[in-house]
């Protein structure tokens, strides 16, 4: 410090705003993204063309999708997409909304600013006027039943309106409600909770939209490792296995010396005794589908088949 003044060193081409200007400036950044998501709002909103620096072109109306596309380099810019981040995560709807909404609070404030009132003053007010909303939106909160299943596919038809599935929005609600009502869990309060992770979304190429369906299970996509195995298995027993069913390699360098055919003869052998036993093990423990994250060795896939399990390699822990 120099004579009580602090000293601040700042990197080339920074500039450092302070008082009114850096608020103005903080204004106009939110109400410059505002203004180019607010358009695609209502029956009327309109999508927007981006194009990036490499030429790809987006065309969308949804305010999270647009957000993301933007390249924002002004700290109040990127504090506004951090909200619209936010809602997205927390809600998956209503991006659009929150940033209108950010920006029309930021130009109440401007006019705020401009009657000398204080930003403090303005933030103090705002906290109460959030608070109150709170409270309304809690008195004007409705329950919804877990067994209303018409009322949550009205939810997910709202959150879908707009987006790119909305051509097959009823059918896609009614994968989205079932498939969150089939992992619900009833706590002890009797309210539900729903992991996000027991629900996994697979993209698969097809002719149309409405070939998307709601698989109750496991998809995997790979093929059985033997041709003679079963196509179909009912009442399956699956054998989850992180080991290889192959004989693997030594952890130490080692040799074996085979000097006659006897010894080959032998060898060969003890080594399809080995991976006999395997099959056998998982036969005896009564799984009839087996899925390896490793590989399964020609002779383990023979012994599996013959016993008509249903076996897959390679799968991933995911």
């Amino acid at each position: 410090m120099l004579a009580g003044q602090p000293i601040i060193i700042l990197r080339d081409n920074v500039e450092r705003t302070r008082g009114f200007e850096a608020q103005r400036s903080n204004i106009m950044a939110t109400r410059a993204i505002a203004a180019a998501v607010r358009t695609t709002l209502g029956p009327r909103g309109m999508d927007k063309m981006l194009v990036s620096s490499t030429g790809d072109v987006v065309i969308t109306n949804d305010g999270a999708a647009i957000l993301h596309e933007m390249s924002v380099q002004h700290p109040g810019g990127k504090l506004v997409i951090e909200v619209a981040e936010a809602q997205d995560e927390e809600v998956g709807d209503g991006t659009t909304t929150a940033i209108v909404l950010v920006g029309s609070l930021m130009d109440e404030a401007e006019r705020m600013l401009a009657q000398k009132i204080h930003p403090t003053v303005i933030a103090h007010g705002y906290q109460l006027g959030m608070e109150k909303a709170l409270s309304v939106v809690n008195d004007l909160a409705i329950a919804v039943d877990y067994d209303d299943r018409e009322t949550l596919m009205k939810i997910a038809d709202t959150a879908m309106t707009g987006k790119s599935v909305e051509a097959i929005k009823e059918k896609a609600a009614g994968i989205v409600v079932d498939a969150v009502r089939q992992v619900a869990i009833r706590t002890e309060s009797g309210t539900y909770t729903v992991d996000e992770g027991d629900v996994k979304i697979k993209k698969q190429v097809g002719e149309t939209m409405h070939d998307a369906e709601l698989i109750r299970g496991v998809v995997i996509e790979k093929k059985r490792v033997f041709e003679q195995m079963p196509t179909e298995v009912r009442d399956a027993k699956v054998a989850l296995l992180a080991q290889p069913l192959e004989i693997t390699k030594t952890q130490v360098k080692s040799k074996i010396k085979i000097t006659t055919s006897e010894q080959m003869r032998a060898f060969s052998e003890q080594e399809r005794a080995a991976l006999q036993n395997l099959a056998e093990t998982i036969v005896a423990a009564g799984a009839n589908v087996v899925l390896c994250q490793k590989g399964i060795a020609d002779a383990v896939q023979y012994y599996l088949s013959k016993h008509g399990v249903y076996a897959v390699e390679d799968v991933k822990e995911d």
